[in-house]
This record gives structure tokens, sequence and C-alpha cells, in this order.
């Protein structure tokens, strides 16, 4: 007798989300991925970046910031449900008042993603290309490691950065820079 193995059955966001609303998983093309705890230094890198962007996004009242405890949907048929690193999300997307429940719908114009110990660079550019599907407009890897700041849009464009560089996205938000040193601090 031939042993074959089943695939798993496939899960939509609805049911997603009604099943894990507070656990560390995505959904991946209907497939439900645990999610490993990074640790400390991603934690910190993800701190700072959240600090620099809200600080800017604040000051010129814009939009927010959101952390990878918010579930956003980035494909359907079958679905996917990731909860970013860090996200911007402008008013013109999401406006002012109460935050919807549940998973976001709107996209951000930005995400941040922080290389965990175990990423491969295969898996977070496979998360790249969906975003930029979704229709994010530009996505940035930090890398505590190597001090490196990969800044990614459609096309695909990349612009590679060190820690003596500045960052600016001047498509998403203007007059916003920061030494890419001061996000690994």
């Amino acid at each position: 007798m031939t042993m074959t193995a089943t695939e798993p059955a496939l899960m939509t966001a609805d049911e997603f989300f009604a099943r894990y609303p507070d656990h560390l998983k995505e959904l991946v093309k209907g497939v439900v991925q645990e999610v490993a705890m990074p640790g400390t230094e991603h934690g910190a890198v993800n701190a700072n970046v959240i600090y620099y962007l809200s600080v800017h996004a604040r000051k010129h009242d814009v939009g927010r910031l959101l952390s990878n405890d918010t579930f956003f949907l980035t494909g359907t048929g079958p679905d996917s449900v990731r909860g970013m690193d860090v996200a911007y999300i402008s008013y013109a997307r999401l406006p002012k008042g109460p935050l919807p429940r549940g998973i976001l719908l709107a996209i951000p114009e930005l995400v941040v993603e922080v290389r965990s110990p175990t990423d491969l660079w295969t898996e977070l550019f496979a998360k790249v290309e969906e975003y930029l599907a979704a229709g994010v407009a530009v996505v940035v890897i930090l890398d505590p490691r190597s001090r490196m700041a990969s800044v990614i849009r459609p096309g695909p464009s990349q612009l590679d950065l060190t820690d003596a560089d500045t960052l600016v996205i001047p498509d998403v938000l203007p007059g916003f820079a920061v030494p890419v040193a001061r996000l690994f601090e």
C-alpha cells in the first residue's frame, strides 16, 4: 500500500481570523504558517523604525504606523494574511477615526521588514513580491547583521544602503530622512 501526503485544506482570510485572531501565525496562499519570535535585536530595530516614522507621520499629520500585530490581506484566491513588522498607511488609504476590527483590507504604502535570525533571503523576497503585488509602494528590508537597508519598489527596483547612508522615502513620506545607523542603535 502506498501512502500519499495529503494537501492541507485551504483556509479563507475570514476563517483564518476567526480561528487565529491573537496567535503568531500568518495565512500564506490559504495555508496557516507559524511565525517565529525573532528576539530582542529584532524588537529593538522595529521600535526604532516605528519611532522615527511615527514622529514624521504625526508631525505632518499624514497617516499612521501599525506593527506586526496587525493583519493585512495581501492576496486572494487563495487568501494570504500577513503581519508586517512595520506598516505605514496614509489617511488617504485608511482615514482618521476608529480603526476597523479584524483584517485590514487597506494596503499600506510602506512596509518595513526586519530580517530575523531565522529568515532566509528567498523567503523575505517572496514576501516583498507579495507586498508589491498587493499594492505596497515601497518595501524596506533592514538587516541587523549587516546593518544594511534594502529599499525595494515595483519594477523591480532595489537600492541598498549601508549604515553610513540616510534612508529617505520621498514618494511615500516627503521630507522623511533618518540615518540608517540610527535604526540599528
